[in-house]
């Protein structure tokens, strides 16, 4: 155990998928053994995109009774819901007075919804609000505002630490050694994870597994994955199947290596593979989807696991705030 904070926020947007699981919540569920973590639901990041309070809500539970379930080791985290700590809303409005403007012009998220705009031939900021456009201080506020030493972040969301940083400068700059300097930690790449059509598993394709999905449903997704038209007599190179590069992330070396040579030597169709894969996922998360959905029932258990870690954050986000204010206002 180090005595550095680690700080992650999973935003409630719908239900994960495995690639979502193998890049991101499996890596943080092993960190949080034995780093300090802090990790809130971020519900405050979702409303720029979602207007419905019951699918941020409904999402919001999705998300803290998937860690809950996939065993995050709730006696070294402290997980709640972004909203619950009101001292969020505070410091993200003082670090408005110190951001430049151009630091926004930056943001990905910002860039990428004005390029859209331009090559659909509308106007540049069409459907961009204010929670977009200052989406990176929120996100800043949420770094600063506990402390956190370390952010493990993919190599596409550096930017949001960066700024943070940037941020953080600024105020420390003008009023005084106030803040940390987080660091971001740019996860191990555990290669592309390809979804049904082999592309890169991502919910704006259209192609993901979702996590807990029912058995049946896990199943139908497996069992439509796309591969090429070789008989079950040819031999196939395993490192071009989407089949097996997902295999890979639930099963032992033995069996990589036993399931390699089962594409190689031939003899085995596609669906013989798709059935292997299926009962290997769902071997590995019949349990979580279980505990998943008894929580689902059970609100009231998620609830308390939420209000607790937002009662022990608002005391580090207290102390937090007692700083700023003092270096800004006396």
């Amino acid at each position: 155990m180090t005595n550095k904070i680690v700080l992650t926020g999973i935003k409630p947007t719908g239900m994960p998928h495995f690639g979502n699981y193998i890049g991101a919540l499996k890596p943080m569920i092993e960190s949080a053994k034995t780093q300090k973590t802090i990790m809130f639901i971020a519900d405050l990041h979702a409303l720029n995109t979602i207007y419905d309070p019951k699918t941020v809500r409904e999402h919001t539970y999705q998300a803290a009774a998937i860690m809950m379930a996939l065993g995050i080791d709730l006696n070294n985290t402290l997980m709640f819901r972004q909203s619950d700590v009101e001292q969020i809303y505070q410091l993200n409005t003082l670090l408005m007075n110190v951001t430049p403007k151009g630091l926004m012009n930056r943001a990905h998220s910002y860039k990428a919804a004005m390029d859209k705009n331009i090559a659909n031939g509308v106007d540049v900021d069409a459907g961009v609000n204010m929670g977009l456009y200052t989406y990176p201080i929120l996100m800043s506020a949420d770094i600063l505002l506990y402390g956190a030493d370390i952010v493990p972040v993919g190599a596409d969301q550096k930017q949001h630490v960066e700024f943070a940083r940037d941020i953080a400068g600024h105020f420390n700059a003008i009023y005084g050694e106030t803040f940390k300097m987080p660091e971001p930690v740019i996860g191990k790449e555990s290669g592309l994870i390809p979804g049904l059509d082999g592309r890169k598993m991502s919910k704006s394709y259209d192609n993901t597994i979702p996590l807990m999905a029912p058995e049946n449903e896990l199943k139908k997704k497996i069992m439509r994955i796309i591969t090429d038209s070789k008989t079950p007599e040819e031999s196939k190179n395993p490192d071009e199947s989407t089949i097996f590069q997902l295999y890979k992330h639930f099963a032992t070396e033995p069996e990589i290596a036993e399931f390699a040579d089962m594409f190689r030597r031939g003899g085995m169709g596609y669906g013989t593979a798709k059935t292997i894969l299926f009962d290997k996922i769902n071997g590995a998360i019949k349990d979580a989807r279980t505990e998943y959905e008894r929580l689902m029932e059970n609100k009231h258990e998620i609830d308390a696991v939420l209000n607790h870690g937002a009662q022990q954050a608002k005391q580090i986000a207290e102390r937090t705030m007692q700083r700023v204010k003092k270096a800004m206002l006396g």
